[in-house]
């Protein structure tokens, strides 16, 4: 079960850090502001990859 939350959060991570990418690419027209937003979304996901793995390794 705690797996599955997991899976979830990093799924959810990964949607959230490509909206971030997209609006720091084509919304935001300010540098430094993009720059961290996009900083933001790699951070995140990155963490997505971190939790999948225990996921992919299963119980």
């Amino acid at each position: 079960m705690d797996l599955m939350w997991l899976s979830f959060i990093s799924m959810g991570s990964m949607a959230i850090a490509a909206v971030l990418i997209y609006v720091a690419r084509y919304v935001i027209k300010i540098r430094v502001i993009s720059f961290v937003v996009s900083l933001f979304a790699w951070g995140l996901l990155f963490l997505a990859f971190i939790l999948m793995i225990p996921v992919l390794g299963g119980s």
